[in-house]
């Protein structure tokens, strides 16, 4: 197993407020709007740098889409910022509507995604939203795993045409990728290869694998370890290419097992490469409150629920 460490924790929120004050700075067609979420968001840096090109929208999710959507006509790249919840469920049809039937170029960048919203509890974790997203044609759906993955991803996504959702979170978690990387859309990351399980993860799950990458190394299971950052267009070679080779998966995530990650990795594979898996991810539940730890042991998001699944699906090879 490949051995990675850290020396810092960050939250992937600040990673999209630096990738979003680079942008400022190199691309004058850059806008970024907010619902009353700066400080959140950490918007603050191109709010103050840049007030010409930030739209503060007040608690007006919906009408910040329509806004997003105008601007484009007029050749900008607006990018809007609230939390996960309000930025899919609140306004899914301004979305559906406005941005993606008419493929928009805006790029809806949400924070405070999943369980690790914590103490805010249920009516705030939205653990729907991938699924919510990806079903929208012309939409691509974007879930990076760290501070320098996330920073790269919001830079990237300036230069893709199209609508974006650019998913990310609040606690601090490992920062392990590298600060220089190059971001590309629908392109997946191999962490490890191994020849005894697929182990596909996403978002704040990625560390987690790499977490559980070590025990199964430990016990004599060298697993591939990939990094799916883009659920849409979904990397599909990447898949089949690992699981031909070690014929067997399982996948990890921070979402409803129903519309996620592995719902996308099992329909490829019922059509092209039918193989058993496993899925670690919330099985039909809603979230609530307590800290962030405490809610990923509890729903099963952790090292030790992938390395069960792990052990469990290479008894179906």
């Amino acid at each position: 197993m490949k051995k990675y460490t850290y020396t810092e924790k960050k939250d992937t929120r600040s990673g999209f407020g630096a990738g979003l004050h680079e942008l400022g700075k190199k691309n004058d067609k850059v806008v970024a709007l907010c619902a009353d979420l700066t400080g959140s968001l950490k918007m603050d840096a191109f709010a103050k740098d840049f007030p010409e090109r930030f739209f503060q929208v007040g608690i007006a999710e919906a009408n910040m889409m329509g806004i997003a959507a105008g601007m484009t006509i007029g050749d900008k790249i607006p990018f809007t910022g609230t939390f996960a919840n309000f930025s899919t469920g609140r306004v899914y049809d301004q979305i559906r509507q406005s941005i993606a039937y008419s493929d928009k170029n805006v790029k809806i960048c949400a924070s405070h995604a999943g369980l690790t919203l914590g103490e805010d509890g249920a009516t705030h974790q939205i653990l729907e939203d991938i699924g919510m997203m990806k079903m929208l044609p012309n939409m691509t759906v974007i879930n990076p795993c760290d501070y320098n993955q996330t920073k790269a991803a919001t830079i990237a996504i300036a230069e893709h045409h199209g609508p974006v959702y650019l998913r990310f979170g609040r606690p601090t978690v490992p920062v392990f990728t590298d600060p220089n990387q190059k971001f590309e859309i629908g392109k997946a990351v191999v962490f490890n290869e191994g020849n005894d399980v697929s182990i596909f993860c996403t978002g704040h799950l990625v560390w987690k694998a790499i977490e559980a990458g070590e025990l199964l190394a430990a016990a004599g299971i060298n697993a591939d370890i990939i990094n799916i950052h883009t659920i849409k267009p979904l990397d599909a070679k990447a898949v089949l290419d690992s699981v031909r080779k070690t014929k067997c998966v399982v996948t990890a995530e921070e979402h409803q097992l129903n519309g996620g990650l592995g719902d996308s990795i099992s329909q490829l594979l019922a059509q092209q490469l039918p193989t058993p898996i496993e899925m670690v991810g919330v099985n039909d539940s809603f979230g609530e409150s307590g800290t962030p730890d405490e809610l990923m042991v509890k729903y099963g998001l952790d090292a030790k629920n992938i390395v069960a699944a792990v052990q469990k699906v290479m008894k179906r090879k």
